[in-house]
């Protein structure tokens, strides 16, 4: 079977336990959690994929990666399953799968504000009110500081990129003067 479909049922099925106990906004922030350690630890796949540790070390592993003692019954649950199953390989899929049926179910947008310099939290309120007027949905607003587009800012939400950043608009300018 195909790695996207097992993964994609693994996580339409812990969404739907997640519901059914009412807890899937914090079995959605393991998950965040799970698929963020696999980006930043690469060892955690070669780890989690050798045949030589136990399924109990690995699921000691998994278990500490989605939070350790804050980790939700459900989750820790699901984890175990996924190791009888022999499903390991697949967790990382199955995660960013449940994150992606997360925020469709509940209409979550990922926005991204990207200015010069640090802006003040009213400011930065705005623009994710005026992102969450435009998509009638939940905006989760991340922020970055990017010196080198000297000035203005660039938000970007779902397909959507506004650039009003003094950069872009000085290479407009010079793309105009060399025609």
């Amino acid at each position: 079977m195909d790695i996207g479909v097992i993964s994609v049922r693994y996580a339409r099925a812990l969404l739907k336990s997640a519901a059914d106990a009412k807890i899937e906004e914090a079995v959605y922030q393991q998950m965040q959690l799970l698929a963020k350690s696999y980006i930043e630890v690469p060892q955690l796949r070669q780890t989690i994929d050798n045949p030589m540790l136990s399924k109990d070390k690995k699921e000691m592993l998994l278990v500490t990666a989605v939070g350790g003692e804050q980790a939700s019954p459900l989750t820790k649950a699901f984890l175990a399953l996924v190791l009888k199953e022999d499903r390991e390989n697949m967790i990382q899929f199955m995660a960013n799968s449940y994150v992606t049926l997360y925020r469709k179910q509940k209409n979550v947008i990922r926005g991204k504000l990207t200015t010069a310099v640090a802006v003040a939290p009213a400011t930065e309120q705005k623009m994710r009110q005026m992102v969450e007027n435009r998509t009638q949905g939940i905006v989760e607003f991340e922020t970055e500081v990017n010196p080198d587009i000297v000035g203005g800012f660039i938000l970007e939400y779902d397909t959507y990129r506004m650039d009003a950043s003094v950069k872009s608009k000085l290479n407009n300018i010079l793309n105009t003067l060399k025609k």
